[in-house]
């Protein structure tokens, strides 16, 4: 046995509305399903080959782990959510070959957002 892909991953969020304005309207990911209104929205990438990110009404839990996005130019995506107003990090180049910079969504999940990066030694 062996896993061939992962589907799908789900947040709690407390409230719907501020979530989907993040996560479509701010990041541009495209609603597949759910809506404001609705108590379950699912979410893609714009090329929709990658897992779906399905936010459920709920309880938030922070603390819980990171979701990483891939992005062509981390340091446009950190000065775009800085001009936002929405204090991420500042991008940093890790030892395993990526650079990235992490940020809380409105319900304190924390996020990651990389680009892979050829390391100089």
């Amino acid at each position: 046995m062996h896993i061939e892909k992962i589907s799908a991953i789900t947040l709690k969020v407390s409230d719907m509305q501020e979530s989907l304005r993040f996560y479509k309207d701010i990041l541009g990911l495209r609603m597949l399903y759910g809506g404001e209104q609705a108590s379950f929205s699912s979410l893609c990438s714009k090329d929709q080959k990658h897992t779906i990110l399905n936010l459920e009404l709920g309880k938030a839990v922070g603390d819980w782990g990171r979701i990483i996005f891939y992005v062509s130019d981390v340091d446009e995506v950190w000065t775009y959510l800085a001009e936002k107003g929405l204090n991420p990090e500042r991008p940093g180049d890790a030892p395993w070959g990526e650079r990235y910079f992490h940020m809380l969504d409105p319900d304190g999940h924390e996020l990651s957002f990389a680009q892979p990066i050829t390391l100089t030694e």
